[in-house]
This record gives C-alpha cells, structure tokens and sequence, in this order.
C-alpha cells in the first residue's frame, strides 16, 4: 500500500531577483531511505516516491508517493534540495520572474488533505520584501534529476549551519584572525564569525501572512 506524503508549501516572488523567485516545497517523511528515494523534477511537474521507515526507533516501513503538476513553470537545473530524517526540503526556481505570486501550487484546483501551507515560511506578497529567504549554503543543486539517491544529510558538516562560508564550499572569505580574536575575547560559541548575530527574520513575519483562502484546507 502506498501511503500519500504530507506536502508543504510557500513561495517568494520576485521581477528582478532569480534568487528570491522560489518555491519552497517541503515532503514530511520519517526515515526516508534514501537508497530507495526517486524524486523526479520536470519544468512542470515533480514526481516523488520512496520507502521510508526504521523499525527499531519505532517507523514501521512504508511506501510513500506522489504526483504533482505546478502552476507555472519551473527551472530544474537551478533547483535545490536538502534531506534529513524527517524531511525532503526542496527549493524550486520559478522560471518567469515577476511581482506576482502564484494563486496555488497546482495547475488545477485540487481539495488534497496531505498538501497544505507552510505557514512557517509563509508571508503576504507584499511583505516579503523584508523577509530573508532560506540560505541555500547548505543545499544540494539538482542537476539532471534521474533520482535522487544518496547519503541523507549532505548539506554541509553538523553543527557549521550558523558560519557563513562553511557549506560545501568550504571556508569562504571568512577572516580566521578576527574570528580567533574574537573568541579570545568572550565571544563564545554563540557569536558568528563577524560579530553579527542572525536576526530571525525569515521566520519573524510568516504568522502575519495568510495564504489564498483556496489553499487552506476546510474545517472538518
């Protein structure tokens, strides 16, 4: 039996700015394996499919799947994505950049109990502009999707989320002097390389915006 995942969403749009013209769709699965994981992008339309489980901790094992076709077209190759043990958190390019959002997710009007709003990263269009969107240090590009298979986790060392230059790239331009000079004046392990602490705002704003009423699901 194949089970239809939990499916988030959110978006940012932007008429100059590829980078703040996304998608953020994010597949709720506990111990996805990521062996078995196929997730499958076309400008149009994702297709994901996967086991999922561990019996040990608890997550009996299941088949999970679904289809989707978008609104408007997507760039795949600009596309990125992150996996976890609970999560597949994908960050989908818009492929026309303008001021607009999308008024849903998918081309047709759908009633689906597993796809909902993310009202975590969600905010009104006219506010985004003061909203930082998620950092993608640590995000995997897509590339050609035949799959996507591999190690959970690839985003970059644990615990190194917070130091800017430190994803997969590496140090970056990070000034190791001013760093260690830091540290040797209090600065602890809460303090970022530059003094400068994150300011929260990408999640700050995302309870004032509601989405299109036709995304919301109905009261039962």
């Amino acid at each position: 039996m194949t089970t239809h995942p939990e499916v988030l969403w959110a978006q940012r749009s932007s008429n100059t700015n590829d980078e703040r013209n996304i998608i953020y769709l994010t597949v709720n699965v506990p111990e996805i394996q990521a062996s078995t994981l196929e997730c499958n992008l076309t400008s149009t339309s994702i297709s994901f499919k996967t086991k999922a489980g561990n019996p040990e901790k608890g997550f009996p094992e299941k088949s999970y799947a679904f289809d989707l076709q978008f609104f408007e077209e997507i760039d795949p190759e600009k596309s990125l994505r992150r996996l976890n043990t609970r999560s597949l958190f994908l960050t989908l390019r818009k492929k026309e950049k303008k001021e607009e959002f999308w008024p849903r997710l998918t081309k047709e009007k759908v009633r689906n109990a597993f796809l909902k709003t993310d009202f975590s990263k969600w905010v009104d269009e006219d506010e985004q502009d003061g909203v930082a969107v998620e950092a993608e240090d640590d995000m995997e590009a897509m590339g050609e999707m035949g799959g996507m298979g591999g190690m959970p986790g690839m985003g970059g060392m644990p615990g190194m989320g917070g130091l800017p230059g430190m994803g997969m790239g590496g140090m970056g331009d990070m000034d190791i002097e001013k760093l260690m000079a830091q540290m040797g004046q209090g600065g602890g392990a809460g303090a970022g390389p530059s003094g400068a602490a994150d300011d929260g705002s990408d999640d700050g704003s995302d309870d004032d915006g509601l989405p299109p009423l036709e995304d919301v699901e109905p009261a039962k």
